[in-house]
């Protein structure tokens, strides 16, 4: 009797302690995607647009810092089609990062299931097409990742979210521009800017309230600033960082970036201009919206309120003001400034200037004078199943090189736990951005001309903002750090759409010879297979 007794206490015990490990796992959200095209008129011209679930913009994700998203995503288009998950990290999962050099795209009439985890992040993010120049038709929509209710966060609750999804727009079919570019020709400049996918729309809020609203530049490729006719903006949210809560009357937001301000609805009751309009274009584009007080009796009224147009220095000395807040908890308790990453000597520098060249006869662009191109295989697969001829690790080098430029799938080999600086070199008269996949980085340092050793001096070593997108201004460099703790294969691309279309990017291959789940998921049991990987084992 007492030895049963005991067996009933112990498997009451395992019972107990399995529930409770059930009800310790982070919460799943399951969502179902249909994808198709329609036909809307944006700019008030019919044209064909690329709708998730009938919507443009897609449908808005709010899911909550560690949550599991399992998003089965149906593809009624008429080409291969995926969707990328801009600024969420896919910690040990590239699997899932949703770009050609690790997913096969999905076929038309096929469908596959995104599973991954919005692990130790805060912020405004979004996703968009990744696949050949699909995001010009939309297909783009917001990703807000919530704080779980145990992690503070370092300002009052808000009284209410308003999410912006802005950026430029063509009226153009993004099959036309697609083939302009192919043909060797350039993109012009865009037809208008879009908030929420429209060139009007209003923003309700009660009178002394504050709220939140989360903006993000979806463009292909215009810088667009920011400003609430009569408001300030404290900005408290950076791409998952919180920084330190500046005001501002307006907010530079390049292509690719998200940002989130807290605004307070101070003023007297009536209906004020939200206005975004693009940065260094000869032409300024605009579009406004309305911010309605629920009171209000008076609509919008006066001139638009002013903003910068090409003013460079002004954006540079507005960049230099965003800065961590040191002590405020991230999406875990520990504070954002408890890893002192300026006290770190870097492993490896890198060194990458850009250049628009002609190859063939056709507008490219480069990187360190190689210029990218998709292969058939994705290259996380390759990678995987050890299939010869599908990239290079020898084509893009470290540092820049005299000689014309060249084709080829490069990807730069390094090594888990590095920490590397990485330096964008814009030797153009044009504004860049660029963008890392799987990680956030340090932007340490803004600077004009040529970087050299000594820019180092002037690099902010203790309180530099983390993020996805670091902006490179005309004829200069920006620097950033980042500790590759992220086993994969990550894309580094630029953010102007063209740009990363002809060749403007490549690929980080973050590996160790040790293989071990402690640092990268497996392959997923229904990963697609294309090009040399199909018949392979998973």
């Amino acid at each position: 009797m007492e030895k049963q007794g005991l067996l009933r206490l112990i498997f009451g015990a395992l019972a107990l302690l399995s529930v409770s490990l059930v009800n310790a796992e982070n919460p799943y959200r399951f969502y179902t995607w249909t994808v198709t095209y329609g036909t809307i008129s944006p700019l008030g011209v019919p044209q064909q647009v690329i709708l998730i679930n009938g919507q443009f913009p897609g449908p808005k994700l709010e899911v909550v810092t560690n949550d599991n998203i399992i998003l089965n995503l149906f593809n009624k288009l008429d080409e291969p089609l995926l969707l990328t998950w801009n600024g969420i990290k896919q910690r040990k999962n590239s699997w899932q990062d949703g770009v050609v050099g690790t997913n096969c795209p999905i076929p038309p009439n096929s469908n596959y299931t995104y599973s991954f985890q919005t692990k130790d992040q805060i912020g405004s993010f979004a996703y968009f097409p990744s696949t050949q120049f699909h995001k010009a038709a939309g297909g783009f929509g917001a990703l807000n990742v919530y704080q779980r209710p145990r992690i503070p966060i370092p300002y009052p609750i808000q009284d209410g979210d308003f999410t912006l999804l802005i950026g430029d727009w063509y009226k153009t079919s993004h099959k036309s521009l697609q083939e302009s570019l192919d043909s060797g020709g350039s993109l012009p400049l865009p037809d208008g800017v879009l908030i929420n996918g429209q060139t009007h729309s209003t923003f309700t809020g009660d009178q002394g309230k504050t709220y939140m609203f989360r903006i993000s530049n979806v463009g292909l490729s215009t810088s667009l600033n920011f400003r609430i006719q009569g408001h300030k903006m404290k900005l408290v949210e950076v791409e998952g960082s919180h920084t330190l809560q500046n005001l501002y009357d307006s907010l530079d937001v390049h292509v690719g970036q998200s940002l989130s301000v807290l605004v307070t609805l101070d003023q007297a009751p009536k209906d004020y201009y939200i206005v975004a309009s693009t940065r260094f274009t000869k032409t300024v584009l605009t579009a406004t919206a309305v911010l309605h007080y629920s009171n209000s009796n008076s609509p919008v009224s006066g001139p638009l309120p002013a903003g910068p147009t090409t003013e460079v220095d002004w954006s540079v000395k507005q960049a230099r003001t965003f800065r961590w807040n040191l002590t405020a908890n991230a999406a875990r308790p520990n504070p954002q400034g408890s890893f002192h990453y300026g006290k770190i000597i870097p492993t490896k520098t890198i060194v990458l200037a850009t250049s628009a060249a002609l190859i063939n006869g056709k507008q490219r662009y480069a990187i360190n004078r190689v210029s990218y191109v998709n292969s058939d295989t994705p290259l996380k697969l390759a990678d995987y199943f050890n299939i010869p001829g599908v990239f290079s690790v020898d084509s893009l080098q470290s540092l820049p090189s005299d000689g014309p430029a060249f084709i080829a799938t490069s990807v730069l080999p390094t090594a888990l736990h590095d920490f590397v600086e990485i330096v964008f070199q814009n030797n153009e008269n044009t504004v860049q951005s660029f963008h890392l996949d799987g990680y956030d980085f340090w932007v340490v340092g803004y600077g004009y001309g040529q970087w050299s050793q000594d820019s180092r001096n002037s690099y902010n070593l203790v309180d530099a903002l983390t993020r996805h997108t670091a902006q490179v201004y005309p004829n200069s460099w920006t620097t950033i750090l980042v500790s590759l703790d992220n086993q994969g294969m990550w894309n580094l691309r630029s953010s102007i759409w063209e740009r990363q279309y002809l060749g403007q990017q490549f690929y980080l291959r973050v590996w160790t010879p040790t293989q071990s789940l402690a640092n990268e998921y497996n392959i997923p049991s229904n990963a697609l297979l294309c090009g040399k990987a199909v018949g392979r084992h998973r």
